[in-house]
Order: C-alpha cells, then structure tokens, then sequence
C-alpha cells in the first residue's frame, strides 16, 4: 500500500466498514485492518435509530442523530442493492412508557413528531404493556436495523467492491512530528497514504485518545407460535434501563447493561436478571417466552459521551471513535462527512462540536 490515493482504515467494525464502502463508491483505493470478524462491539448493540427516544437534547449530537436517521433508509437501500442481503432496516417507530413514580417529561422540540399517549391510549396502542404503564411517548420517525444483520451486509459489500480486509492485530502506529509513517502488525507493517482510526473501545491501546470500553450484557427470546396476546409486539419499546426490540422474524432483543468493567467479558446472573425484571414490568408476557440467547460485548465511550470524528494531531490520520450508544445509528452520516472531508476537503462545520481537541489536554501523543 504505498500509492498516494491509498487509505487504510485501522478497525473493521460497523463505522470501519461503513467508511470503507463509502470512500470506495467514491473511488478511492481503501484497505481495511482488523482484528476480530466477529466484532464484539457490532454485538453490544440491537439496533435502534433512536435520537428522539434517547431523549438527546437540542446540540450538535442531536443534529448528527438526526442526519443521520434521515439517510437511512436510502443508504441501506444501497447496501443491499450491492450484496443483495437485507439490512433488517425497519420503521416500526418506538414508544417510550412511563411507569408510575417516573418522569413524563420529554426533550420537547416542536419541529420533530412525536406525541403523548395517556393510559387508555398507550394500552390501546400495544396490547400486553403492563399495568404500570400510565402513559408514554410516541415516536413514530424512529426506527431500528437488525445490527448483525447490517454488519454481514457491510461485510458482504467489502467482497462485491474489492476492498482488501487484512486480518490481523494492530500493534503500534508509527508516527513522526505530525504524519503517520505505517502500522505495525503482529506479522507485517503496512502503509499508506492516509490512515483512518476506528477501532472503537480499543482506541486508547494505540493512542492517548481518552476512548473506553463501556460493556452492555443483552438477551433474545422468541414470540411462541401460540402466542395469547392479542397483538403482537410491533414496535420498540424504551423504559428506563430497559429496551426491548422486536424483530421481523419473531426474536426479541432485551437490553442493555451499562457497566465500566474495562474489558472484562461474560454475561452475569445479576447483569441479566436487571435486564428481565425491567422488561417483564413493561410488557409481562416476555416472562412466558423461551429465552433463545444471552451475549454481550463493548461500547467505546468517551467522558462526554460524544464521539470523536475528524482531524487529528496528524494531518494524515482520521478518527472516527468513541461513538457509544450511537454506533449504528451514526454509520451513514460518520461515513459522508469523514469522505466528504477527506476525498473533496469539504468540512461540515458540525465535525467542529467532535474534534479532539475538545478534551483538556493540548495535544495527543
């Protein structure tokens, strides 16, 4: 990899590949290094594209959400157009439940859809909600993706384009002054001209890039075939700890933990058991259904809980990191400004609000 039109793209999750795809549909020459095809990180996710239900309030991270959500439909539609796979992308909107002795309050922006349900409306809503559910809010513009799903198609959209996936580990990125020479691997170093960082929670083994592993332990269960509720669960479901997710198929996902145990792995009793009693508050029949899997995996999350995009201390290294709960959410829209800027040097003044510098120290080394 020594032309100077050459990118190489260091981690090869979903915000990896969705870049790769991306700067290679734009012409340029791109490889990708990564070190575990299966991607722990893609795992710790169910997919929610849910910057009205995360409740995120007026800024800069709410406008990149909502970008974001806005090119969804058309991006997946491209992806699956190029692999010929499904993405599981679905507008199923999702209703947010308020509890007894919990808030009502909402981030009100009166430009964005969404609406109250009182205690008649919402059970009318979704059949099978529990009997502490005195209301919630509707959010009929957010959606979900099946995340694994969308993680094979990107995998698959690597193959269809020939883009070079190197397997293998990152060691160190080697640097002098203000550029990056190459990164050496556990069996070679690799070059190019310039480089892109996106290896989430494991950022800071190769910089000083205040970027941490945040675990989430989940579960799946599976709607039985003689299922007594009279309508199925149709949409999302976001309580307070607690999400549940159903999918087309008939899973259903139950998350997330939120827990800063470094890189510790494995999913807990008292980790699953928190999941289950908040999920079976919201919608009790989940008590009856066959557990099909438990799994868990690790977000990379920053002190601000924002992510880190753009520029660098080195004018040929990118980074794309930190994105936390908004991974797959923010795929599409990580992927057109960070090719926007470094393909046509077109910089959207919203990169400003996640540029590095942001953090108290002056320079990163």
């Amino acid at each position: 990899m020594n032309s100077s039109q050459d990118i190489l793209i260091i981690g090869g999750g979903i915000i990896g590949l969705s870049l790769a795809v991306e700067l290679k549909l734009r012409g340029a020459s791109v490889a990708v290094l990564t070190a575990d095809s299966k991607q722990p990180t893609a795992r710790a996710a169910a997919g929610m594209l849910a910057p009205q239900a995360e409740r995120i309030p007026p800024s800069p991270m709410l406008d990149l959400c909502l970008q974001s959500r806005a090119l969804y439909a058309a991006w997946v539609e491209r992806l699956e157009e190029i692999t010929g796979l499904k993405t599981g992308y679905w507008r199923s909107g999702i209703l947010a439940p308020v509890c007894q002795n919990e808030s009502q309050e909402q981030v009100h922006l009166s430009n964005l859809n969404s609406h109250w349900l009182d205690r008649d409306t919402i059970h009318q809503h979704q059949f099978g909600l529990g009997e502490e559910v005195i209301g919630g809010w509707w959010y009929p513009d957010d959606a979900q993706v099946d995340n694994r799903a969308l993680f094979r198609t990107l995998q698959a959209a690597t193959k269809e384009l020939q883009i070079e996936i190197i397997q293998d580990n990152a060691k160190e990125i080697i640097r002098q002054g203000n550029r990056v020479f190459g990164v050496e691997t556990t069996a070679e170093k690799l070059q190019a001209d310039r480089y892109v960082l996106a290896i989430g929670p494991w950022t800071e083994k190769l910089l000083n890039i205040p970027v941490f592993p945040r675990k989430g332990q989940m579960l799946s269960v599976c709607v039985p075939e003689d299922c007594a509720v009279m309508q199925a669960l149709q949409t999302v479901l976001f309580g307070t700890g607690t999400y549940i997710v159903p999918r087309q198929d008939g899973r259903i996902i139950i998350g997330a933990t939120s827990e800063n145990v470094d890189f510790t792995p494995g999913n807990t009793p008292a980790g699953i058991q928190s999941l289950l009693t908040g999920a079976i508050q919201l919608y009790p029949e989940l008590q009856h259904y066959p557990i099909l899997e438990f799994w868990w995996g690790f977000r990379p999350a920053t002190t601000d809980e924002l992510p880190i995009l753009g520029a660098s201390a080195w004018e040929n290294l990118t980074l794309a990191t930190g994105h936390y709960r908004n991974g797959i959410l923010l795929a599409p829209i990580t992927a057109k400004l960070l090719a926007d800027s470094m393909l046509d040097r077109k910089l959207d003044p919203l990169l400003a609000a996640f540029n590095y510098s942001r953090f108290t120290f002056s320079k990163l080394t």
